[in-house]
Order: C-alpha cells, then sequence, then structure tokens
C-alpha cells in the first residue's frame, strides 16, 4: 500500500470513530444526517456507468466535484463556527450541518484508502497515490 492511501486510511479509522460517537452521543436524528451525508457523494454514481467501473464522460465531472474533500471541510468548518439557529430536528444549531460534513469527509476518506480516486475524462478511476505516466516526447 502506498503512503498517500496508508494517510487516507489513518483518516478513515479516526473520522468513522468520531461519527460513531456523535451518532451515539446525539441519537436517533444524528445517525440519520450521518447516514444520509455518508451515502450522499455515492448518488453521482447513480446510472452513471457506461460499462463495468467506467463512467460516462458527461458523468465524470459530478462524480468529481462530490468526491472532493473541500466540500465537506466547507460543511464542517460553517456548522462549528458560524452561530445558526436549530434547524429544528433536536440538535443545536450548526450540528446538523457539522455531521453532514463530516459523515461526507469520511466517505470520501474511505474511497481513498481503498485505492478509489476522482475519475480521469474517460471515466476510469484515477488510482490514489500514483503518479499518471509521464506524456511521451512528440
Amino acid at each position: 500500500m502506498n503512503p498517500v492511501r496508508i494517510c487516507w486510511a489513518l483518516a478513515a479509522v479516526l473520522l468513522f470513530a468520531f461519527v460513531v460517537f456523535e451518532g451515539v452521543k446525539y441519537g436517533a436524528v444524528a445517525v440519520t444526517v450521518v447516514v444520509v451525508f455518508g451515502l450522499l457523494p455515492d448518488v453521482s454514481l447513480i446510472g452513471a456507468f457506461r460499462e463495468r467501473g467506467l463512467l460516462r464522460p458527461e458523468r465524470v465531472r459530478f462524480y468529481n466535484l462530490m468526491h472532493r474533500p473541500w466540500i465537506a471541510v466547507v460543511l464542517m468548518t460553517v456548522g462549528a463556527t458560524v452561530p445558526l439557529p436549530p434547524l429544528g430536528l433536536g440538535l443545536r444549531g450548526g450540528l446538523e450541518i457539522f455531521l453532514a460534513g463530516l459523515a461526507w469527509l469520511t466517505h470520501i476518506a474511505v474511497d481513498r484508502a481503498a485505492g478509489f480516486g476522482l475519475r480521469e475524462p474517460d471515466g476510469r478511476i484515477r488510482p490514489v497515490g500514483v503518479r499518471p505516466a509521464p506524456a511521451p516526447p512528440e
């Protein structure tokens, strides 16, 4: 296993432990938010396969957007720092947003640890931590 995947695996374990802790601490509403947003990035896969393992080229951009960590980090930052009113789900203001970002980031970390990176324009998986071969000289 390459060092980048090992780092993602460590992050995945820590994030997953944090998600489980928060779910147990805050109950059913928190668990629901975590499950929904933990699965959300894979919504981009619904109907997106052209053949086994290859996404349709027109769906690659959406898949890559949903699997970039910055969206999850923004959600976590907003949920943790911006004073928000409660959404009426029984949790303190902003906690739902923080948990959504935490679950989303956990999903991405697990994917990266398993070797699933972003997608190439033709729909192939870009392996995590593997440098692309240099282009042949012209």
